[in-house]
């Protein structure tokens, strides 16, 4: 039975995802630089506010807020359409790549935000990928708390 998706306007969402049977769903720094540039490709398209993220091998982290809830599922169905066409022609896969529907929890627009965000970007520091969160290019954390930006602005400002 499908669990039913709690969508609530004009709230800011922690979605997450890993991958099918916890394989790793990033093999090398191109794969995740492709799902960053997907990520801000369907951010514009589908006008998703991005507060925070994390890739890990297997698994993803985003904090953010869609135009209207019902564009939450949308972005989230064609980043990841996009990103497994991507993943299973380079490394001649077939079938799913990813867990199952992705996850996604409403959270309030306060402090919590920030914990959740902070949460979120100290994932590779507790699996002990990294030391220091700002070591770990595929987070949010290096261009929020850092202001070290790639060239496109995938971050936006949180704003309670």
């Amino acid at each position: 039975m499908t669990e039913t998706r709690l969508l609530v306007e004009n709230a800011y969402y922690h979605v997450y995802i890993r991958g099918n049977q916890k394989q790793k769903v990033f093999l090398d720094e191109e794969d995740f630089e492709f799902y960053l540039a997907q990520l801000y490709r369907y951010k514009l398209k589908y006008s998703f506010h991005i507060y925070g993220y994390c890739l890990m091998p297997n698994h993803i982290h985003l904090v953010g807020e869609p135009e209207t809830a019902k564009k939450l599922s949308k972005f989230m169905q064609c980043l990841h359409r996009s990103y497994t066409s991507y993943f299973n022609n380079k490394y001649g896969k077939v079938g799913h790549l990813w867990q199952g529907r992705f996850k996604s929890k409403v959270i309030n627009k306060d402090n919590y935000a920030v914990n959740c965000i902070n949460y979120v970007e100290l994932n590779p520091v507790r699996a002990g990928i990294v030391a220091n969160p700002g070591d770990y290019k595929f987070s949010s954390y290096r261009g929020r708390v850092l202001n070290k930006n790639s060239g496109k602005k995938l971050l936006d400002e949180l704003i309670f």
